[in-house]
This record gives structure tokens, C-alpha cells and sequence, in this order.
């Protein structure tokens, strides 16, 4: 019976995430992309025995389904932004950048309903803190280092990889070679270091 409900929570949640992507149909699979590459990221880490104390068997259940929620903020971006072929201006820029904290409180607002859950402890985190940086210029609050939730970061490296080497509207796919090489560089500075060397694994 757990495993049903479980199958069936995610199923649930997977719709309602993929309702949120279809605004923008450039991406493709993206929220099946960002589950497996966060799972394998995070198997990775396990196997590695880093971050050990965070990374257990529930971590390694719950990431997959969770990660699937990173954008649910994106509902509140208006079209005329989410779906723009050229650069952002500052102002669209920072519109885009409200995503972040309008998911977290949307799943905060389902956490109020349901009670404490790892699932959407894990959830709400990512969908607030995937796009803070390593060195601390990221946003929604600049969080910096190990400060940045480990489901987070791990999300982080995923959505990247898949928004280079995707095609988008505002840019081509790259390869995957150079994707890697992207991410490399940004090692200490976007990304946590360890996470850079489990993604190269």
C-alpha cells in the first residue's frame, strides 16, 4: 500500500509539474531529464560516500520525484517573458527570477495542508534555492557555499547541463563536450566543487 500511494503521489505531482512546463513547449522532457540526471547525480555522490550524512536511502527515493518541481514557480511568469527569443532586459529578468520563491511557497502553502514530509521538505527547497550559486551571487537570497540545500545544488547542476544542451528560444543546443567543459569551469563558483567531480563521474 505505501509503494501504491507512493506511485501514485508521484504520478500526481508529476502531472501538475508537467501542466506548469507545458507554457513552454521548448523544453521538450525536461522535467523527466532533470529527475533522472539529479537521481544519477545523487547515486553518484552516494557511491562516492560524500555528503554521507545527508544522502541516505531516502534521500536517494525522494529526489527524483521532488526535483520535478523545481519550476512550478514558472505558472506565475507571464508569457511574453517565459517565451522571449532574444535577451532579457533587467526588469524581465528580475520577473523570471520570482519563479524561485513563488514555488516555494506554493509548496509550502500544500505543506501547511499535508504536514511534515520529506518529499515536499525536499521539494520546497529546490524549487527556492536551484538557482542560488556556490559563491553566494545566485538568488532568490544569495545563499553561498554549504548553505545551499544539497537537493538544491544537486538540482542545480542538472538544470544547467539540460538548459546547454537543450534548444531554446533564446539559444542553440551545444554539445555535449562543451556542455561538460562549461560546467567544469564553473566548479567553486556556480557549482560545489564535489558536485562538478560526481557529474563528471
Amino acid at each position: 500500500r505505501e509503494r501504491q500511494a507512493r506511485k501514485t503521489r508521484d504520478a500526481l505531482i508529476f502531472g501538475l509539474a508537467a501542466l506548469a512546463e507545458s507554457r513552454d513547449p521548448e523544453t521538450g522532457r525536461h522535467l523527466e531529464r532533470i529527475s533522472l540526471y539529479s537521481s544519477r547525480l545523487a547515486n553518484e555522490l552516494f557511491r562516492q560516500g560524500k555528503y554521507s550524512l545527508i544522502i541516505n536511502r531516502e534521500f536517494l527515493r525522494t529526489i527524483g520525484s521532488s526535483s520535478t518541481l523545481h519550476d512550478i514557480g514558472k505558472v506565475s511568469v507571464r508569457d511574453d517573458v517565459l517565451r522571449k527569443p532574444g535577451s532579457l532586459t533587467a526588469e524581465e529578468r528580475r520577473h523570471i527570477q520570482t519563479h524561485t520563491t513563488v514555488g516555494g511557497e506554493c509548496i509550502r502553502s500544500v505543506e501547511a495542508q499535508t504536514g511534515d514530509s520529506q518529499f515536499l521538505r525536499m521539494a520546497r527547497v529546490i524549487a527556492l534555492c536551484h538557482h542560488e550559486r556556490w559563491d553566494g551571487t545566485g538568488y532568490p537570497r544569495r545563499l553561498a557555499g554549504q548553505n545551499i540545500p544539497l537537493a538544491a545544488r544537486i538540482v542545480a547542476v542538472a538544470d544547467v547541463y539540460d538548459a546547454l544542451s537543450m534548444r531554446r528560444t533564446y539559444k542553440p543546443s551545444l554539445p555535449h563536450e562543451q556542455c561538460v567543459a562549461m560546467i567544469t569551469a564553473g566548479a567553486g563558483t556556480q557549482f560545489d566543487p564535489v558536485l562538478v567531480e560526481a557529474f563528471l563521474a
